[in-house]
């Protein structure tokens, strides 16, 4: 029988924001933008809590959503002109949530924010760390002349660098198009799976999921990293880059349902506001946030069909 990882018990969450794209050497800037977004439209979806409550409609189902089920923990220190304090603060960020007992919610900003997360978390643990990495690119360049060692290109590169860090046990979901062969050899050496969104697309969110779930039960704890260019253009046109054929809003929303439960750790990344059309994609953003906490605040709170 296939190992499955075990959905976490009753928990608490904190939102912290990372207004940072000092990283973001190619594709556009403006990701620093994305925290106060995002917030903004969380509080459409809050204000429909009642009685300790939230109804999904997805599910014709009542949640659990009490007062202190997410609280906004502020901005991590952030440092414009200085990337490697910027990211030490958003790594202390994540750990000091998670030694208060708390599961992280971490808004970028850029995706070099995918490193600092994966450390707080694998700092936090003595155990090991698996990374679900949705992404319409690999990040695993390792330095360039124009990136550098940090950057939106890199972030899972350097996260594989953590001692505890276990990328047999990680997979990279929604990829497509081109990348760097330097890229490709380093995922096959390293053992690292990739799920293109081609694959999701033939196979559907479910199935995909449930492999997920059986390949993450190796680890101790999971970092759910989620660059907001998995998603279509279509119906995410505010982000870094623009990769046609992605993910579905839909299958977006579907997949952070069903992982959320056997997630430690989530690090959104790339919304950008200044290409973006009437906040659709902060909107966006703020309903994967709100699911995510949702389904994943309860063990009862995610059914087994998910969206389905």
């Amino acid at each position: 029988m296939t190992a499955r990882a075990l959905p976490r018990t009753s928990r608490r969450f904190t939102l912290l924001g990372a207004p940072f794209d000092g990283a973001a050497t190619l594709g556009w800037p403006g990701s620093r933008y994305a925290p106060d977004r995002i917030r903004a439209a969380m509080r459409w979806i809050l204000q429909r809590r009642e009685g300790g409550q939230i109804y999904c409609l997805d599910h014709a189902a009542l949640h659990p959503f009490p007062d202190d089920l997410l609280t906004d923990g502020g901005d991590v220190h952030t440092v414009a002109h200085d990337l490697e304090a910027t990211l030490a603060g958003a790594a202390a960020g994540v750990r000091d949530t998670l030694a208060a007992g708390h599961t992280p919610v971490l808004l970028g900003g850029d995706d070099s924010l995918l490193y600092p997360a994966a450390r707080g978390l694998a700092e936090s643990t003595a155990g090991t760390v698996a990374v679900v990495h949705l992404d319409a690119h690999l990040d695993l360049l390792d330095r360039s002349e124009q990136q550098g060692a940090h950057s939106h290109s890199s972030g899972m590169r350097r996260a594989s660098e953590l001692p505890n860090v276990d990328l047999a046990a990680s997979v990279q979901l929604a990829s497509r198009h081109f990348n760097f062969p330097s890229s490709l050899s380093f995922r096959e050496q390293a053992g690292l799976r990739n799920i293109p969104a081609a694959e999701i697309h033939r196979r559907g969110t479910e199935t995909i999921a449930e492999d997920v779930i059986a390949q993450i039960a190796a680890a101790d704890q999971v970092l759910l990293a989620f660059d907001i260019d998995c998603v279509d253009p279509a119906h995410a046109p505010g982000a870094g880059a623009h990769e046609p054929g992605g993910l579905t809003s839909f299958q977006a929303l579907d997949l952070v349902q069903r992982l959320a439960p056997y997630v430690d750790a989530l690090v959104l990344t790339e919304v950008n506001p200044l290409t973006d059309l009437h906040d659709r994609t902060a909107n966006l953003a703020a309903y994967l946030v709100a699911h995510f906490v949702v389904h994943g605040g309860s063990p009862d709170a995610a059914p087994e069909g998910a969206l389905s």
